[in-house]
């Protein structure tokens, strides 16, 4: 469930995107171009490693049962088709069992499910998989809005189109009062 973390040769990483850049006509020896294979490959290493941590959880003492929703989690990724970013927010909402989680640890959860190339489906359902393994909670919801720049800089070329993944699980999905309690608590205000 959380991803692994490849091996790395940045060496040939900065090596290629010289050579891509090269390719792509621009000229490495002026001033302005000369260390940007260096920078590009560490953009992308960037983007693509996620970084650990512990996800923390702790006993629901108290019995909580009722829906717990952390929206407009910043969600930077990769499209795994073009190699450009798709940024936007996630919404995650769950129904508490035995344990609850530490409420920076949704962020924590997006960012290291992110940090890859894929597809917004994917990512979605891997954060919402995740979740449910985790805490064995009782329902789990993610929503995740995003802009896709391989479609608004490039192809169609529609600026401001936001693409909604939603993945739902135990009571959310089975439930459609748990569900539309979900789905009205992570729309959007506008």
């Amino acid at each position: 469930m959380v991803p692994d973390r490849p091996s790395v040769d940045s060496a040939a990483a900065e090596r290629a995107a010289a050579d891509l850049l090269t390719a792509l006509g621009m000229d490495l020896s002026r001033e302005h171009l000369a260390d940007t294979p260096g920078r590009m490959a560490r953009a992308l290493l960037e983007l693509t490693q996620p970084e650990e941590f512990d996800l923390t959880t702790f006993p629901n003492e108290e019995g909580y049962d009722e829906l717990v929703v952390v929206g407009d989690i910043p969600v930077r990724s990769l499209c795994e088709h073009h190699m450009l970013p798709f940024v936007g927010v996630a919404h995650i909402g769950y129904l508490p069992g035995d344990r609850i989680l530490g409420l920076s640890k949704f962020a924590r959860m997006v960012d290291l499910h992110a940090r890859r190339p894929q597809t917004q489906e994917r990512l979605t359902k891997n954060i919402a998989d995740h979740l449910q393994e985790t805490l064995h909670a009782r329902g789990v919801g993610v929503v995740v809005e995003a802009e896709h720049t391989c479609m608004t800089l490039r192809g169609a070329r529609v600026p401001g189109t936001r693409t909604t993944t939603s993945t739902v699980l135990g009571r959310l999905r089975e439930d459609p009062s748990s569900r539309a309690e979900f789905l009205a608590l992570t729309r959007r205000s506008v």
